[in-house]
């Protein structure tokens, strides 16, 4: 079964289109390195919970939303081996130097994690 990587940032919302490209240019390096599917989310339908919610757990600003994302892999083994291998190129590649390529959002109030799949249901394609 596959695996997953989970993450939830905030995001102001006036670096939407460049957060856009910042993540197709770092979602690229995902897939080069293993991952089998990267998907990126921009809030649309988030309600706001009473006790916590999306937006309370990575402190979202009034100007910012949420983005919630994730990169699947076809097993734990090939993510390791994959991460493993992007944290070289983050060491030698300047896409990843805040200096010269600051990240669209606070990546201090990035939330992420991994995850080994339960469930997964797939509908079946009519051919």
């Amino acid at each position: 079964m596959s695996y997953v990587d989970g993450y939830i940032l905030a995001v102001p919302k006036a670096n939407r289109t460049r957060f856009i490209e910042y993540a197709e240019t770092v979602d690229r390096i995902f897939i080069e390195h293993g991952a089998i599917r990267v998907i990126e989310c921009w809030a649309d339908d988030v309600p706001e919970g009473k006790i916590t919610d999306f937006y309370k757990a990575v402190q979202t600003k009034d100007d910012e939303t949420v983005i919630f994302s994730w990169v699947e892999w076809p097993d734990k083994e090939t993510r390791d081996a994959g991460m493993a291998q992007m944290e070289e190129v983050m060491k030698a590649d300047d896409l990843f130097n805040p200096e010269k390529n600051p990240m669209p959002f606070d990546g201090m109030r990035m939330i992420y994690g991994s995850f080994q799949p339960v469930v997964d249901l797939h509908k079946k394609s009519s051919d």
